[in-house]
């Protein structure tokens, strides 16, 4: 299987179901982002009403980030095991073990950084 290579000229990528399908989830997630924080200033009845009862939840909100972390670490081992069996069966070199490992530390490093700047934050 060869890389997919993107035409820039004529950019019919930008336009494929993958990238609408893309696109959507973003929207749908920042929408209820947006939604989430209106509904709350709604709820509590001020910015900074709100602002205070997110500092007050933080620690809750960092078990339930600690618990998403935790179910996203036992979903990424098992895809992994299926991955490197199957290219195992293919015969494959060390490639796809090379990009897991890039994908692993890079996903660690996000998580560090965003863990990071809500510690800076608070």
């Amino acid at each position: 299987m060869s890389p997919m290579r993107v035409n820039w000229r004529h950019p019919r990528w930008l336009f494929s179901r993958r990238a609408a399908k893309a696109l959507l989830w973003a929207v749908v997630i920042v929408a209820s982002a947006v939604g989430a924080n209106v509904v709350g200033i709604y709820l509590v009845g001020s910015v900074a009403g709100w602002e205070q009862w997110l500092a007050a939840a933080a620690g809750y909100f960092l078990v339930w980030r600690l618990c998403l972390y935790g179910a996203t670490a036992y979903g990424w081992v098992w895809m992994r095991r299926r991955l490197l069996a199957r290219e195992a069966q293919n015969g494959a070199d060390g490639q796809a073990r090379r990009r897991l490992v890039r994908s692993e530390i890079a996903g660690v490093i996000a998580i560090v950084a965003l863990e990071a700047s809500l510690l800076i934050q608070s």
